[in-house]
């Protein structure tokens, strides 16, 4: 499937709660997740979520590997989670710069947990147990906001914000 047109910010999608799958459905959206994943290839990110494609559907995409907008990323294949939910998140946390497809041109710095417990399904129904940490971790609990009509830029303080260039000579 080609790539899919990405919600900016101020789409009203970015702002709802999406929908839980049901098992019945997730082969059905197999065609989607397709194009999800390539759409989030095509732009460089490390992670999607369905309703930033204007599907608002309890799915997103982690990817981290290392590109242009995210060039110390580590390696992982991409992977599809079904109605994710974190189970158990540390205390601990760490400020870092985050990005987002559907607000292109700005990073801000938002405070995570640097580990977390999460729980997702698989296209074939299976069940999936995870511990995260760092990065990973990290784009899990934003992805995970898009499902809750949270964006990256709500859980920033505004003079945390940097356009594009400007992160980029800060990380070069």
């Amino acid at each position: 499937m080609d790539a899919l047109t990405i919600a900016q910010l101020g789409n009203p999608i970015l702002r709802q709660q999406a929908a839980t799958l049901t098992p019945s459905q997730y082969n059905d959206y197999a065609p989607f997740f397709a194009g999800l994943e390539n759409t989030m290839l095509e732009h460089n990110g490390v992670g999607i979520a369905a309703p930033q494609v204007s599907e608002s559907v309890r799915a997103f995409i982690v990817a981290s590997r290392p590109n242009p907008r995210y060039p110390n990323a580590p390696m992982m294949a991409p992977t599809l989670m079904l109605n994710p939910e974190i189970i158990w998140q540390s205390e601990e946390t760490e400020k870092d710069w985050e990005g987002c497809l559907s607000i292109p041109g700005m990073r801000a710095k938002v405070s995570r947990s640097t580990h977390i417990d999460v729980r997702y399904h698989i296209l074939d129904g299976s069940v999936i147990n995870s511990r995260m940490k760092g990065f990973i971790a990290r784009i899990f609990q934003h992805e995970l906001d898009h499902l809750n009509g949270i964006v990256f830029l709500d859980r920033a303080d505004s003079k945390d914000y940097v356009t594009e260039a400007e992160f980029l000579k800060l990380i070069s």
